[in-house]
């Protein structure tokens, strides 16, 4: 009785990875896997660390013998501070499973080493784009990035997906998100959503005015119901990021 309190019963547990497998089957796209690095960094060695990771980031970006892509990188503006994010797009598990295997024994390896004495933690996740949304190419539009995370409860995604692709209609009259996405491995049960602004004001202006189009408040009232809690952070693309 104690495991089944603590942490749910094995049959259960299976029930619920059953119930997310065949939710993210509907609702993926399927044609890539997104990895998303968050690097904690320490301070006083936030020069350092751009630098070595404008290193790693950017050669591995160019580099034709690997499966994936960088779709951008990004320094947090507002949350958790001293914080980046890395999101790269890999050619699928496949893709994933044989970078992994060329960056290990490859010189960029070693140029991930070198940034790790300035950071004090680090997650990683892999994500897949919703099936409605795929990611935005490269650009340059400048401004600012907002990357607004949820964690939903338990067997909901369905549920989510249903009722945020109906309602982001409303949304995509004004500004349209950059992409869209739901974890498959690290915290599972997750989704996240990015979008891009001209300034802080200019994202005020815009979800202004979206609450003022039908179908959009009940869109939010919705999801909110379906998530235990959720992340809005502001971000700032870094020189290399192919997003910005």
């Amino acid at each position: 009785m104690r495991q089944s309190l603590l942490h749910g019963s094995p049959d259960a547990r299976r029930a619920s990875e059953i119930e997310l497998h065949q939710h993210s089957r509907l609702v993926a796209r399927g044609k890539y896997v997104h990895g998303f690095e968050v690097h904690q960094v320490k301070p006083d060695m936030i020069d350092e660390y751009k630098a070595a990771a404008e290193k790693y980031y950017g050669k591995i970006k160019d580099d034709p013998r690997l499966h994936v892509k960088l779709t951008g990188s990004w320094e947090t503006l507002v949350g958790n501070q001293d914080t980046f994010v890395h999101i790269l797009e890999y050619e699928n598990y496949a893709g994933y499973d044989k970078t992994v295997e060329l960056i290990r024994n490859s010189e960029h390896a070693s140029s991930y080493k070198a940034l790790l004495p300035y950071v004090t933690s680090r997650s990683t996740q892999l994500a897949q784009e919703f099936a409605f949304f795929p990611t935005a190419p490269p650009h340059a539009q400048g401004g600012i990035f907002e990357l607004r995370s949820y964690q939903l409860k338990p067997g909901t995604l369905l549920e989510w997906e249903n009722t945020w692709r109906r309602g982001i209609d409303a949304r995509r009259k004004f500004v349209a998100p950059i992409g869209a996405w739901f974890s498959q491995v690290g915290r599972l049960h997750q989704v996240h959503h990015m979008w891009q602004y001209p300034s802080l004001e200019a994202r005020k202006e815009t979800r202004e005015k979206a609450w003022q189009i039908d179908g959009w408040a009940e869109t939010v009232s919705k999801t909110a119901q379906l998530a235990k809690f959720m992340d809005s952070f502001i971000l700032l693309p870094l020189p290399y990021s192919p997003l910005k």
